[in-house]
């Protein structure tokens, strides 16, 4: 891989970093609303006013307020949340296992159905199959998400109760390790159901149209008329597809993240998402800001990672790359 061509794409991604975390800086403090009367209470003294603008660095001026944003930024150190008073990195972290179930999970639920019925449906062209693939694909992907999700809590936790309401554990939690992990796994199980249930259509078209491609290239056709078995030709289609399965699996990650959000929202998940909701609403500089930057960052180092894996596969991309 070419050093020029790599550097171009980690400075690129640097300046859109840089973007992200001055338009992160100026949108917080530009909302409608005063983070100073949400940690302020009128009735305190003088005194306790100016204690509290002193330990949020608010009785500084905007561009020191902007220089102590940038290293808590690259330092990952937060600073103090305006609503619960605790490190926002803390906080995060406490919510952090609840987003990586929801989104690990449905990801791979997600990618694996729609590959297997992708390449199903590629195999069986013009058949039953292919149709059956194409029509859920399209039904699951022409609705909100939001919208399939309460469809989903009013059939399975209110009509029929077979998955809790809302949260994240029952209260009071069962106690014991394994009722307790089973719990869990039965209250995040319809959460991660509505993301899977909403991304694999996308996944099967996608791979429903690279196989057609590939099943219908030179070497596909050649391994046929020298008698090689269907699933061996499958096999061999499928391995050419790999590198831009791999390369849209990255970039998917982004906006799974950022479904999370409103999922963790209708089903009342203990996660980032409701924390970034509830930080914005909340005025909560400190808090908001943190969980749109590593939101960016995580959009901005999986697409970096995108371009290198495309570049890693398909010389064609750097070579470009190096004439421009």
């Amino acid at each position: 891989m070419s050093r020029r061509w790599l550097l171009r794409r980690v400075a690129s991604s640097l300046v859109v970093l840089a973007a992200v975390l001055v338009l992160n800086f100026l949108l917080f403090r530009l909302m409608p609303g005063d983070a100073v009367s949400s940690i302020i209470d009128p009735s305190f003294s003088p005194e306790a006013k100016a204690n509290l603008r002193a330990l949020y660095g608010l009785d500084r001026p905007l561009w020191e307020q902007f220089v102590i944003y940038i290293k808590q930024m690259l330092t990952f150190s937060f600073g103090l949340s305006f609503m619960s008073r605790r490190p926002v990195w803390d906080e995060l972290l406490s919510r952090l296992p609840v987003t990586l179930t929801l989104t690990v999970s449905s990801m791979f639920i997600s990618s694996l159905l729609g590959t297997w019925l992708g390449v199903k449906a590629a195999v069986n062209r013009g058949k039953f199959a292919e149709k059956l693939v194409l029509r859920a694909s399209a039904l699951t992907s022409s609705f909100p998400g939001f919208f399939v999700q309460l469809v989903l809590l009013m059939i399975f936790a209110r009509a029929l109760p077979l998955f809790p309401l809302r949260g994240t554990l029952s209260v009071p939690p069962p106690e014991g390790g394994f009722a307790l992990a089973a719990d869990y796994i039965w209250h995040m199980a319809l959460p991660v159901l509505s993301l899977s249930l909403m991304g694999f259509g996308g996944w099967a078209l996608y791979v429903r149209n690279l196989m057609v491609r590939a099943m219908n290239e030179d070497f596909a056709l050649m391994a046929r008329a020298r008698g090689l078995s269907r699933p061996r030709v499958v096999w061999h289609a499928f391995r050419t597809i790999l590198p831009p399965v791999v390369t849209i699996l990255l970039m998917s990650v982004p906006g799974l993240v950022s479904g999370a959000v409103i999922t963790e929202s209708v089903f009342s998940l203990h996660g980032i998402g409701t924390f970034l909701l509830e930080a914005i609403s909340g005025s909560d500089y400190p808090s908001a800001g943190a969980a749109f930057y590593l939101l960016a960052l995580i959009t901005v180092t999986c697409n970096l990672l995108a371009d290198i894996a495309c570049g890693l596969v398909d010389p064609r991309v750097r070579i470009e790359g190096h004439k421009e």
